[in-house]
């Protein structure tokens, strides 16, 4: 299936043919055509699946045509609002819009999130607006300063909606909805469609369509996934700056479980000579923007981050993610690796845990029905022995039948970080990466692979690896 079938107008697809892509992935494929019909939708899909792109296009093609109002209705108010948790994937929409829209006579997109100056997003609301891409918080903010009207809203997006409700946006979404006319259209992104979902979905929405596609059982097949065991924090730092050294990692991001620990290990790796820095939700947008943009340019090689400041990071070059603390959500494990193979690249997700951490390992494992292969670096294996791992869904209760894995991908409950003070080395311990011959993975990936059972084959999902929307 091409774009021209979707039923999109002329001036986006002449925008789509200069992004070099031809072929919209499944989300695209099941989401516009429903959208154009001004269905809500409902749909479960995971980053880098093209999502933003699915609500997008649909979204300027109803710009294209003249809001019917009478015209004393007639307001600077936006058509298209786009609630997103995060400001680095507000800033990814807003970009991708202007994409999409480069053909289109005139669309005026304002992006408004927390840690930008309130008087430049004053000047750039009292000028009118056709799309706003804003964050629950900040928007909530400007509304009950009477900058922001929503009456004229005719499309109203939730991109991340799971992430939003995690980071208790959830009284803020209901205030914004309050003020968006009730016979607007709605369409609701989410990685994962659990009980907290489908229930604010029940109240805002009106008989959506429900869109299943890339859940979080997809294989990740263009991705590398390996697993580290490390035995203390000291370990760990050793593995880190061997794998770091690596020719083979064009730019990597390495997630910590903490702001603190972003800036530690951030400082730790500039001292061991790498072009290295942290991004976290303490630092201000001015420093959070100038640190995306060096990593976009190239300037840096090594990106640390947490969680919530690597949502919407969409930075091609990115061949590596290390975890370097394992995610506290199995769900979360999935956003991450996300960040590396995209647009149909492959990429390699390197795992650093601690035999203690194994029941989150195992957990995740459970929640992405896939078993991550257990590699050691010659010279910095574990001392600590490292248990038996059986596949995922293979795991019994003492009495008998299978034990259930519906509820896998909750908190993890039992994780814990290693409390160890970091330790700090010199660049000289350290030399060129020595590379096994034993190992099965691609050139310039160093360690040899301990024995796992292979993963189940009949497990459900698969990414397209041809050319795609995924990028955007």
């Amino acid at each position: 299936m091409k774009f021209e079938t979707l039923g999109l107008n002329k001036a986006l697809l002449e925008a789509i043919a200069m992004t070099g892509y031809t072929d919209p992935t499944d989300v695209q494929m099941r989401a516009i055509p429903e959208v154009l019909a001004g269905s809500d939708v409902l749909v479960s899909a995971q980053t880098g699946s093209g999502k933003t792109a699915a609500f997008m296009l649909p979204a300027l093609q109803l710009l294209a045509e003249p809001h019917k109002v009478a015209p004393s209705d007639k307001g600077a108010g936006p058509r298209v609002l786009v609630l997103t948790p995060t400001r680095e994937l507000a800033m990814q929409v807003t970009k991708a819009t202007e994409t999409y829209g480069r053909k289109m006579k005139r669309v005026r997109t304002v992006s408004i999130v927390g840690g930008m100056p309130y008087p430049l997003q004053n000047r750039l609301l009292k000028m009118g607006v056709d799309i706003l891409v804003a964050t629950p918080g900040r928007l909530l903010d400007q509304m009950q300063s009477g900058r922001v009207d929503l009456s004229r809203v005719q499309m109203l997006v939730f991109d991340e909606a799971d992430r939003m409700l995690d980071m208790g946006f959830k009284d803020d979404i209901d205030a914004v909805v309050a003020k968006v006319p009730a016979d607007r259209q709605t369409l609701l992104f989410s990685a994962t469609l659990d009980n907290n979902i489908t229930a604010m979905a029940g109240n805002m929405m009106k008989n959506p369509v429900r869109i299943d596609v890339s859940g979080h059982k997809t294989r990740h097949e263009n991705i590398e996934q390996r697993l580290l065991y490390a035995d203390d924090l000291s370990h760990k730092n050793r593995l880190l700056d061997h794998l770091l050294r690596d020719t083979e990692i064009q730019q990597a991001i390495v997630f910590t479980s903490t702001k603190r620990a972003a800036d530690d290990l951030a400082l730790d790796l500039i001292n061991q000579g790498h072009a290295a820095a942290a991004l976290h939700g303490d630092m201000k947008q001015a420093a959070r923007t100038r640190t995306l943009e060096n990593l976009k340019r190239g300037r840096l090689r090594v990106l640390v981050a947490t969680d919530v400041a690597a949502r919407g990071i969409d930075v091609q070059g990115i061949s590596h993610v290390i975890n370097f603390d394992l995610p506290r959500q199995a769900e979360d494990y999935v956003h991450r690796i996300g960040r590396t193979g995209r647009a149909g690249r492959s990429g390699i997700a390197i795992s650093l845990a601690n035999v203690r951490e194994n029941f989150q390992v195992k957990l995740i494992e459970r929640f992405t029905t896939q078993m991550i292969p257990v590699i050691t670096i010659d010279g910095l294996e574990p001392k600590q022995k490292v248990f038996d791992r059986k596949p995922p869904g293979k795991t019994f209760n003492r009495k008998g039948p299978p034990r259930s894995n519906s509820n896998a991908g909750g908190n993890a409950g039992a994780w814990s970080k290693d409390g160890d003070k970091r330790s700090s080395f010199s660049k000289s311990s350290f030399g060129k990466p020595a590379f096994s011959k034993s190992s099965p993975s691609k050139p310039g990936f160093f360690g040899k692979a301990l024995p796992a059972p292979a993963p189940k084959s009949d497990a459900p999902g698969g990414w397209k690896k041809a050319s795609s929307f995924a990028a955007k």
